[in-house]
């Protein structure tokens, strides 16, 4: 099993990053999915989830509206959107099939994760 996400990188308070995670190695499309950022010196904070089908999504406060999270089961791609990033999203995101859709550290597979940085 691989969850490999990329799309990371530096970008300035209020841009804009899109973040993806192929998978394979399990049947993709039979997995909720969800991803889940660690900010440095903090513990991990969920963020986003999706149901296997695609047809529900579920945000922390923090990042509604700015957040939108979806997948290509064809692709087996998951991704996250992000938009008027804000310093406090700086933070290392990774991929995640999950036990429990909200759950930080109950999951089948995580991925090696990416950087996200936001500063001017």
């Amino acid at each position: 099993v691989q969850l490999v996400e990329s799309g990371g990188g530096l970008v300035q308070p209020g841009g804009s990053l899109r973040l993806s995670c192929a998978a394979s190695g399990f049947t993709f499309e039979t997995y909720a999915m969800s991803w889940v950022r660690q900010a440095p010196g903090k513990g991990p904070e969920w963020v986003s989830g999706i149901n296997s089908s695609g047809s529900r999504t579920y945000y922390t406060d923090s990042v509604k509206g700015r957040f939108t999270i979806s997948r290509d089961n064809a692709k087996q791609t998951l991704f996250l959107q992000m938009n008027s990033l804000k310093p406090e999203d700086t933070a290392v995101y990774y991929c995640t099939a999950p036990r429990d859709i909200y759950s930080t550290g109950r999951y089948y597979w995580r991925g090696q994760g990416t950087q996200v940085t936001v500063s001017s």
